[in-house]
């Protein structure tokens, strides 16, 4: 009875050991800044994370010269394009002639430094050259440009310099969202101070009314916070407008006089005297 069981327990362990393998296997490795990493900088951090909601996405662009050269390029931001090789190869090289694979850059020896509009994506540690820039390892420039509404487009090769003796690269350029600087805020501090005053204007009036309904029980008008007070304060301002807008005394006599008026004195007393009888 013990053999079958302790034959069981060897298969769990080892079962257990299979699916730990093959999920550390599976997390796919991400860039990693030359150097020790207690020496990354802040920025450094901070761009990588700003570059992480393009790792999913996966890049390719085929370039023809002439007959001689047809490659296809496959790029993935701080990913590695075939993980299952374990390569850390971050920008391959396809020749579609002969279906040669080359490495230009390596995710684990990566370079990112930006500017105002732009972040630029080195990758390092490439396979090396056979009889271009004295035999050293290739090297991927990604030049990701601010557009804004786009999250990743416009893939392409710019140039090869390799007919130099040292440090020869690839260029490449891309436009991206994720390269844009942050947007302030436009709203100005007197813009700031209304909204502040509306809001607080709309609570006083909403909370006033609720109060004065279901607490105060008031109906019509009188569920209008501090009616009183608003219609007398009212009435006040229609006064002092009155008076500071009146430009005519207030007792001033009437500019319309009846047609000969001006005309006409005072009458005598007298004047009907003969037509009394005697």
């Amino acid at each position: 009875m013990s053999s079958p069981c302790h034959t069981s327990a060897v298969l769990v362990v080892f079962m257990a050991l299979a699916v730990s393998v093959g999920a550390e296997q599976s997390k796919e490795r991400s860039c990693d800044v030359i150097g020790d990493e207690s020496s990354e900088s802040k920025m450094e951090r901070a761009l990588l994370k700003k570059l992480e909601p393009l790792s999913q996405i996966r890049f390719k662009v085929t370039v023809e010269k002439g007959k001689t050269e047809n490659y296809e390029y496959h790029f993935r931001v701080c990913r590695e394009v075939n993980s299952t090789l374990h390569d850390y190869g971050g920008l391959v090289q396809t020749d579609r002639q002969n279906g040669k694979t080359t490495v230009i850059g390596r995710i684990n020896e990566t370079q990112v430094f930006n500017g105002s509009d732009w972040i630029m994506l080195i990758y390092k540690g490439g396979d090396s050259y056979g009889s271009h820039c004295s035999g050293e390892k290739r090297r991927a420039v990604i030049m990701i440009s601010c557009k804004q509404g786009v999250t990743a487009s416009s893939f392409t090769v710019i140039s090869e310099e390799r007919e130099k003796e040292q440090e020869c690269f690839y260029l490449f350029e891309m436009d991206s969202s994720v390269a844009c600087p942050a947007e302030d805020s436009h709203l100005s501090v007197g813009s700031i101070l209304l909204i502040t005053f509306a809001s607080l204007i709309a609570v006083y009036i909403i909370g006033g009314f609720l109060y004065q309904r279901l607490v105060v029980g008031a109906k019509g008008m009188e569920q209008f916070p501090h009616f009183a007070f608003w219609q007398d304060l009212g009435n006040l301002v229609a006064d002092g407008c009155d008076f500071v807008c009146r430009s005519k005394p207030r007792n001033a006599p009437a500019a319309y006089r009846g047609v000969g008026d001006d005309q006409l004195g005072e009458e005598s007393e007298e004047r009907d005297d003969h037509l009394l009888p005697m």
